[in-house]
């Protein structure tokens, strides 16, 4: 890709880090086939399910597979399950209890303590990361911590999809991609649709399973999301 020569527009992270668009460069592009093999090699010696897809309409596709009909799903914001139509799948297609717009319809005033522990535990959580490293862990980051409970263990099963540029050599480079590069993107999503700034709140790393089979990550050939 040929860097541009003139003056560039710069971000600063949350941790004080400035960002110019040469800088984010790596953290776009899709990572190659060795080096995904690698990711997924990683992530199976930590115990979770890997599947190499070609892209998302097959993920999409694996998705109605994994999930068994009538289990409770919660979709957690996520543009890589928005752009795949996967949210919309889930949430308006009749076949799950899908959970997001039955939290969206109850009050958060009276019914607090219901919506966490809906979003809490649920059969099935479906969701992505900010990065994915070769050494085998999993980066997610929230403002609000909501859907952290459920990737963490607290629903039955977790699904990750996950596009080829968020593979990172390690998990340094992880918090790196995660504040250079999804953080701008995030926050400027979060202004245009919420109208308030995003934030990077509470960061959750997975590093492995006790047990395989519980936690399955879709790792696609092509870059989806942020």
């Amino acid at each position: 890709m040929t860097q541009q020569t003139t003056t560039q527009q710069t971000t600063t992270s949350p941790g004080g880090i400035v960002t110019t668009p040469s800088t984010a460069t790596q953290f776009a592009d899709p990572a190659t086939e060795e080096r995904l093999q690698r990711v997924a090699a990683a992530l199976e010696a930590n115990n979770f399910v890997v599947e190499i897809l070609d892209d998302v309409a097959a993920a999409r596709t694996r998705i109605k597979d994994l999930i068994p009909e009538g289990a409770s799903v919660f979709t957690s914001s996520s543009e890589t399950l928005r752009l795949s139509g996967i949210d919309e799948d889930i949430n308006t297609g009749g076949r799950y209890r899908a959970l997001k717009p039955r939290v969206l319809a109850m009050d958060r005033a009276t019914e607090a303590d219901e919506i966490r522990r809906l979003l809490a535990s649920p059969d099935v959580v479906v969701g992505s990361v900010a990065a994915v490293t070769e050494t085998g862990s999993l980066v997610v980051a929230s403002a609000t911590g909501s859907q952290l409970p459920a990737y963490s263990g607290g629903a039955a099963q977790a699904i990750l999809i996950v596009g080829a540029q968020k593979v990172v050599p390690d998990l340094g480079t992880a918090l790196r991609r995660l504040e250079e590069y999804v953080y701008p993107l995030e926050d400027a999503r979060a202004q245009k649709v919420y109208g308030s700034p995003s934030a990077i709140n509470r960061v959750l790393v997975l590093n492995g399973e006790l047990r395989s089979g519980n936690r399955t990550v879709l790792l696609l050939r092509e870059a989806i999301g942020f």
